[in-house]
């Protein structure tokens, strides 16, 4: 409600220019129907949830899957986990279609065809049960073996499989998707590689994905790490800025890697991941969590989901620490690029990233204090004019 009503009708003096009369009125009707879609699909997830807990259908539904498993505990988790997840694809099916073909659609970013977001639900419901329902078979054979110690061995598991996905994402999980194609010769490339010498980069791999299938809207990503790291230029990114502002985009992405921001975050993942595993195992068998949930005994499933529920305020807490850490390093990022001349090349870039997405340009300070992490536009336009000035 803050953020809403921090919505400007008047452009920032800041970005006079930026915006058009017109444009900016429909950057603020963008922001406002995804604001009040925002809260539609928020409201009816907790009218879910609290169906299901009023009516005891989680419990209800664990003894239906140890039942028809024979009482087994990998197979009737793994069930019990398998027709939740279907359940939410289901449930979330008609907003995302919403989303995508009317909200998305209507303001003009829409790119993707009915056949490509039906192959896309596909792909991502195959990947996320294979990969799901591996990481968690791993887990429950873990806890059958080690009983209540088994966090400590499931957090290595858990880590090395993030670590996997952030070496080979770029290779085994995006080409399900999209196509990458190396960055042929030319002046971006030229000036890409030759950034990269002068910051004393190693970069090799660069690509780009055909993002345009989908959305008009510009990205950019590095992926991987050590010799698998690449840059990952969306088609869209190319179209949109000069060679000089996508250098400077990209300039920003090495930055992080100069200031070791990758291995940071990577670190305090790790550390999360610590913090949820030892809660969990303390839920376990828990009489009292499993009643609540309609269960009649405890069981590794209602475990699992008692903790998920009333680990929320805590993931907001340390949501909110990793946003003031992550919003640090983008300053430094944007620091790094500066260093190089490269601040007005950014702030243009930024700018027309922003445009082009219909970003929010005002929103409210506490808001961006919990859920942002990045700075606003302005905010990073403050600190690069500031640097440039000293």
């Amino acid at each position: 409600m803050l953020n809403r009503r921090a919505a400007s009708p008047s452009l920032p003096l800041e970005l006079v220019g930026l915006y058009d009369k017109e444009k900016y009125a429909e950057q603020q009707r963008y922001f406002a129907e995804n604001n009040r879609f925002g809260s539609i699909v928020n409201t009816a997830t907790i009218l879910v949830i609290l169906i299901l807990l009023f009516t005891g259908l989680f419990g209800w539904l664990d003894e239906w899957t140890r039942e028809i498993t024979s009482d087994s505990l990998l197979w009737s988790t793994l069930l019990f986990f398998g027709i939740l997840f279907l359940a939410n694809e289901l449930f979330s099916l008609p907003f995302e279609v919403y989303d995508t073909f009317v909200i998305e659609g209507r303001f003009g970013f829409n790119k993707t065809t009915p056949k490509t977001f039906i192959a896309d639900q596909l792909k991502s419901l195959f990947v996320s049960l294979i990969l799901g329902g591996v990481l968690l078979t791993i887990i429950v054979l873990l806890y059958g073996w080690l009983g209540h110690r088994f966090w400590v061995v499931a957090c290595g598991v858990v880590i090395v499989f993030i670590l996997l996905l952030n070496m080979f994402y770029s290779q085994w999980i995006v080409p399900l998707f999209n196509k990458q194609t190396p960055l042929g010769e030319g002046e971006l490339r030229t000036e890409i590689e030759s950034f990269a010498k002068r910051s004393g980069f190693c970069l090799d791999n660069i690509f780009v994905i055909d993002g345009s299938r989908r959305s008009t809207k510009a990205n950019a990503y590095f992926s991987g790490l050590g010799s698998r790291k690449r840059v990952v230029l969306y088609d869209t990114l190319i179209d949109e800025l000069t060679t000089e502002e996508i250098v400077a985009v990209l300039a920003h992405e090495i930055g992080h890697y100069k200031h070791r921001h990758t291995l940071q975050m990577l670190v305090v993942s790790v550390l999360n991941v610590f913090l949820m595993f030892y809660l969990f195992s303390w839920t376990l068998d828990n009489i009292q969590f499993a009643e609540a949930l309609g269960g009649s005994r405890p069981s590794f499933a209602l475990s699992l989901v008692s903790f998920s529920l009333l680990y929320t305020p805590i993931g907001l807490v340390t949501g909110v620490l990793i946003n003031v850490l992550s919003r640090k390093n983008e300053y430094q990022a944007d620091s790094f690029a500066g260093r190089f001349g490269l601040s007005e090349a950014l702030v243009s870039g930024l700018k027309k990233i922003t445009v082009k997405a219909l970003s929010n340009l005002t929103p409210h300070p506490l808001y961006v204090k919990v859920y942002y992490s990045h700075p606003t536009l302005l905010q990073r336009i403050a600190k690069l004019y500031k640097m440039g000035k000293k």
